[in-house]
């Protein structure tokens, strides 16, 4: 491809930002688990801290920052609080990534 091509191409800068923020909220195992188990259901924190075993500061502390990178939203429903995925690109396209690198295995020796 040349060079002229590969710049017209280029993402935009606000492009690239949200794209990279989103990838650094999953670069902590734990919200990787949160966010994996959230694009699969809806939950409160404390389902949340007892099915990833976390206590409920350490989850919200987590869901603050998932939230912040517009991977996860909520819904309040009286008192509490419900958390699931967000129904967008960027959160779609990091779930099927997260799914196919989960099957990678390293090769017997």
């Amino acid at each position: 491809m040349e060079n002229k091509t590969l710049v017209t191409s280029m993402p935009r800068e606000n492009e690239i930002i949200e794209v990279s923020t989103a990838m650094k909220q999953l670069g902590d195992p734990s919200r990787l688990r949160i966010f994996w188990l959230l694009c699969h259901c809806e939950e409160s924190v404390q389902t949340i801290a007892s099915l990833v075993d976390m206590s409920s500061p350490a989850v919200s502390h987590h869901l603050r920052l998932l939230k912040a990178g517009n991977l996860i939203r909520c819904r309040r429903n009286g008192k509490e609080m419900y958390y699931t995925a967000s129904d967008n690109e960027i959160a779609q396209a990091l779930h099927h990534m997260i799914e196919q690198l989960g099957k990678i295995t390293c090769p017997e020796e």
